[in-house]
C-alpha cells in the first residue's frame, strides 16, 4: 500500500480515521506523561502498573462492565499496593514492584483464560487498530484531555518533585500525594492505549520517545514536545504498516519508536555515538599537531639565534 492510497482509505473509511485519530492521542499523552516517568527513574514502576490492569480488564469482561471502571482499579490499587509494601517492610522498591506487578499478572493470565477469548482479549494485550470503536476514540479524547490539564495545571509541583524531592517537601508539597496522582494519571494513560498498543506493551510508549527527547535537550518543556512529536511519529508509522500488512499494531509502533530512538542514539549532533566518535578522531591529528609544535618550538628555542 502506497502513501497515496493510505490517505485515500482514511478519508473513505471510517474505522481508519478512528484509528488514526486513537493513534496521535495515545502518541501525544504518552510522550509528555512519559517525561515524568523517565526523570523520576519509574520505568519499572510504569512497567508494572501497564501489566496489572489486566485483572481488571478480564474482571470487566467477566461482569460485563465497561474495562475503564476494572482496568482503572486494578491499577490504583496495584500502585497502592507497591507503595504499601515498600513503606512497611525492609523490601526495596525494585523487589517491592516485582512482587505486586507479577502477582496481579499471574492473577489477570488465570482470568483472562476463564473469560475465554472470544471476547478479544488478545486485542488488548497486543494492540488492533482495525478493532478501535467510537466509545474507544471518545474514552481516549477525554482520558487525554484529563491528563494534559492535570500536567499543566500542577506543573510546578510536578517539576520541583521530580527534580529535587527533599527541597519539595520542605515547602511543604505532598509528595507522596503527588506520586500517586501520577500513578493514577500513568493508569489512565495505559486505559486509553490499549486499543492502540497493547497494556504489554504500552510502557516502551512511555519510555522510548521520553527517552530519544532526553538525548537532544536539557531543558523539559522541550523535552515533552519532542517527546509527543516522536510519539505522535511512532503511531502513525506503525498505523501505516499495520494497516499495509495487517500486523499487529502495538509490536509495529514499539519497533517504530525504536527506531526513531536508535537513530538519535547514533546520531543527535552532539550528543549521538557517531557524533562524538567522530569529533574524537577529528581532534587526534590536532593533538599530535600541537605536540609537534611544542617540539618544534623547544627545539628552535635552543638554537643559537642569527
Amino acid at each position: 500500500m502506497t502513501v497515496v492510497e493510505f490517505i485515500n482509505d482514511i478519508v473513505q473509511y471510517d474505522f481508519v480515521r478512528k484509528g488514526l485519530f486513537a493513534s496521535i492521542m495515545v502518541g501525544v499523552i504518552c510522550g509528555v506523561l512519559g517525561c515524568f516517568i523517565v526523570l523520576r527513574g519509574l520505568a519499572l514502576m510504569g512497567d508494572a502498573v501497564s501489566h496489572a490492569i489486566v485483572p481488571g480488564v478480564a474482571v470487566s469482561f467477566i461482569l460485563s462492565i465497561n474495562i475503564f471502571y476494572g482496568a482503572v482499579a486494578a491499577g490504583v490499587l496495584a500502585a497502592l499496593g507497591i507503595g504499601y509494601v515498600k513503606q512497611h517492610s525492609r523490601i526495596k522498591m525494585d523487589s517491592s514492584i516485582g512482587i505486586v506487578f507479577t502477582a496481579f499478572l499471574a492473577l489477570g493470565v488465570l482470568l483472562v483464560r476463564h473469560a475465554k477469548s472470544g471476547i478479544k482479549l488478545d486485542n488488548l494485550m497486543f494492540g488492533s487498530l482495525t478493532s478501535v470503536q467510537s466509545s474507544d476514540m471518545w474514552l481516549t479524547l477525554v482520558i487525554g484531555a484529563v491528563v494534559l490539564l492535570t500536567l499543566l495545571l500542577f506543573y510546578k509541583e510536578l517539576v520541583v518533585s521530580t527534580f529535587d524531592p527533599v527541597m519539595a517537601a520542605a515547602y511543604g508539597l505532598p509528595t507522596g500525594l503527588i506520586h500517586y496522582a501520577l500513578m493514577v494519571l500513568l493508569t489512565l494513560v495505559t486505559v486509553a492505549s490499549m486499543q492502540t498498543v497493547g497494556v504489554i506493551l504500552v510502557v516502551s510508549l512511555l519510555i522510548m520517545p521520553a527517552s530519544t527527547a532526553y538525548l537532544l535537550t536539557n531543558r523539559l518543556s522541550i523535552m515533552m514536545l519532542l517527546s509527543a512529536l516522536f510519539g505522535v511519529m511512532s503511531t502513525l508509522v506503525g498505523l501505516y504498516y499495520s494497516f499495509s500488512y495487517d500486523l499487529q499494531s502495538g509490536a509495529v509502533i514499539v519497533l517504530a519508536a525504536f527506531a526513531i530512538f536508535a537513530l538519535v542514539f547514533f546520531l543527535a549532533p552532539g550528543r549521538g555515538v557517531l557524533w562524538l566518535a567522530i569529533g574524537k578522531l577529528m581532534r587526534l591529528p590536532r593533538r599530535r599537531a600541537s605536540k609537534r609544535d611544542v617540539l618544534t618550538q623547544l627545539t628552535h628555542k635552543g638554537d643559537p639565534s642569527p
